[in-house]
């Protein structure tokens, strides 16, 4: 079975890296930023600074996480009210 983890290059701080990212994680960062009116890169660079531990395309994966389960908290918060 073949791996769906494309790399990809990105320019952050002024800076060229690449994160290896499966295109559904791709594709909810593009949708992530696109809805807070920010650039890709400005995003990632965000991300990248205020990781912990992790790797960036480690970092970006939890990001998207955390941010597709944020409505399911709001949602479970106002239900407990």
């Amino acid at each position: 079975m073949k791996s769906s983890i494309v790399k990809r290059s990105i320019v952050i701080d002024g800076h060229k890296t690449s994160v290896s990212l499966e295109d559904a994680f791709w594709s909810g960062l593009k949708e992530i930023a696109h809805a807070r009116c920010v650039t890709l890169s400005k995003m990632v660079a965000a991300i990248d600074e205020t990781r912990q531990h992790s790797n960036l395309s480690s970092a970006i994966r939890l990001f998207v996480l955390d941010c597709m389960r944020e409505p399911l908290r709001t949602h479970e918060e106002s239900e407990r009210m």
